[in-house]
């Protein structure tokens, strides 16, 4: 078995997040995914099997099996384009079905996923307080303009945006205090954002649920967004761009779609590497 190493959300050949991609004739035991993603050292590591016309997909992180991971199937998706070519692939989730499409780019391969459903509640203010004196952040560092909410497409997300990009920068916390807090409420992971502009988002995703402090490009995450800024109805446009990873010096780029449709997919798109 040989578990391919690619990089999802790259930018000109550089950065991206790693994700492991292993073919499989049947699914191994979910100890043995687990033991060959902490093995692999990634974020996540997706694993394949071919059923009927699409393919069995199951994301492990070094610490948890995830029910969607966004990263790992554009990986995927860019595996899937160079062994069987362009096109677009059915996915089936433990959870969902979804598809990924790919093609040829100028740096290799790009993949598109149409996410799961998509869905946002209100977080409860006890907790977010909790979660805001974790990250040594006020309310008064929040964009007034985004409330903080509790929003999913596959996988659950806390969103949460502050004012100025420096607040962003400067983000830490203290990982098993934020790991037990986010198992509270089944987080994957934190969203921290800024708004740029209209079109541009910046983002910072802890990820101590998984085991991983940070991760430099969330796709579940985009996804779950973009379904958060449609509920609040955001003025913003409807095809924009995530920056993510830029503070950990593994610049990434998300394109994000979505419609005004409550609940409907979300498209996520990007470029792939191998790494070396």
């Amino acid at each position: 078995m040989t578990v391919l190493r690619l990089a999802a959300f790259s930018q000109n050949g550089l950065g991206g997040n790693p994700a492991g991609v292993a073919f499989y004739d049947s699914m191994p035991s979910a100890e043995e995914m687990m033991a060959i993603a902490k093995e692999v050292g990634y974020s996540e590591t997706a694993f394949l099997v071919k059923q009927n016309d699409g393919w069995r997909v199951r994301y492990f992180a070094p610490e948890l099996e995830v029910p969607f991971c966004g990263h790992a199937t554009i990986a995927l998706g860019a595996a899937l384009g160079e062994r069987f070519g362009e096109g677009t692939y059915k996915l089936i989730l433990n959870n969902s079905e979804i598809s990924v499409s790919a093609k040829k780019s100028g740096s290799g391969m790009s993949a598109t996923l149409q996410s799961p459903e998509t869905w946002s509640k209100d977080a409860p203010q006890e907790y977010v307080n909790r979660i805001l004196a974790a990250f040594n952040l006020t309310k008064d560092q929040l964009d007034a303009h985004f409330p903080v909410r509790i929003a999913g497409a596959g996988a659950t997300h806390l969103i949460i945006f502050v004012k100025d990009r420096q607040t962003l920068a400067d983000m830490k916390y203290p990982f098993e205090e934020v790991r037990a807090l986010m198992a509270e409420q089944n987080l994957v992971t934190i969203s921290l954002l800024w708004q740029e502009s209209d079109s541009v988002i910046h983002s910072r995703n802890p990820f101590a649920a998984g085991g991983v402090y940070e991760d430099p490009a969330t796709g579940a995450a985009a996804a779950a967004l973009a379904g958060y800024l449609r509920d609040i109805n955001w003025q913003g446009a409807k095809t924009f761009t995530i920056l993510q990873g830029e503070d950990m010096g593994v610049p990434s780029r998300l394109n994000v779609s979505f419609t005004s449709k409550t609940g409907e997919r979300i498209s996520v798109s990007g470029e792939v590497r191998h790494i070396e």
